[in-house]
């Protein structure tokens, strides 16, 4: 499938935008969210980093990162992004809403259209690298976000070990490669909670299926990461987990997948 023409607004607004990196989930409640704004927050701590939300009907990166109630600032017709912790740059549907609850009850052309103005209407600047959090699945507004993007580096495609989870993890692995996109690998996320008791390793969801799909696919499998509860607690706070916990296994876990991804585009 050939890729077509980048707007040339879209261009020149991500122009000084050095790498930029996908993450996209076959399905949803993956961590897929949590996985992009901390791989965000993990870069910000040697490059400048953003992360653009373009999950136009769940837009939580917001609730991640503490920013919940805050405003771009419009300067004619670009916008400002929020500056998020450790200085990354935020740009998201749900800084739009004037309660984060908000539902956005808006029909296909809608939502193609403020897609079109998070890409090409946003003033990012000089940046490193900015993280693109899509929506789960393989429909139509993956397809358009991939087609509209200049310069993909390259996308990362984040399951967990449960069949199901994988099954469509291959769909998305499948649907990238048909969009001639280069795919950095898959994340193996949730998979395995070690007892904070006891210490006893748990394989909730399994064990081997996403790096069967890598395998299947010629494919890197980029790493695992745990099943951490303290995940689930900062994330509800607004409190990145690598910038909180650096030293506990989910962190340092998590920047061995990065430290694996900026060798990979060149950081």
């Amino acid at each position: 499938m050939s890729k077509p023409t980048v707007p040339e607004e879209v261009v020149e607004a991500m122009k000084g935008v050095k790498h930029k990196i996908v993450v996209l989930s076959g399905k949803g409640g993956v961590g897929k969210t949590t996985v992009a704004t901390n791989l965000a927050m993990a870069f910000s701590k040697n490059h400048s980093s953003g992360i653009l939300d373009v999950d136009i009907y769940g837009p939580n990166v917001p609730k991640l990162l503490g920013l919940e109630g805050q405003h771009p600032v419009a300067e004619g017709n670009m916008i400002q992004p929020v500056i998020g912790p450790e200085g990354v740059k935020v740009m998201s549907m749900g800084l739009l809403l004037k309660k984060s609850d908000d539902a956005v009850a808006w029909r296909g052309p809608l939502v193609a259209r403020a897609i079109n103005q998070f890409l090409g209407n946003v003033l990012w600047g000089d940046l490193d690298v900015l993280v693109v959090d899509l929506p789960p699945g393989t429909g139509d507004e993956i397809l358009s976000i991939l087609q509209s993007i200049p310069n993909i580096d390259g996308v990362i495609i984040v399951s967990t070990p449960q069949e199901v989870a994988v099954l469509d993890a291959r769909r998305a692995i499948q649907l990238v490669s048909k969009m001639n996109v280069p795919i950095l690998g898959i994340i193996e996320n949730m998979a395995e909670f070690v007892c904070p008791n006891c210490g006893e390793v748990y394989q909730l969801f399994g064990t081997g299926a996403a790096e069967k799909a890598s395998e299947d696919f010629g494919i890197d499998h980029l790493g695992t990461l745990p099943l951490d509860p303290r995940v689930i607690t900062l994330s509800d706070e607004g409190t990145p987990f690598v910038i909180k916990e650096p030293d506990s296994k989910v962190s340092k876990d998590f920047n061995k997948v990065v430290e694996i991804l900026a060798e990979k585009v060149g950081l």
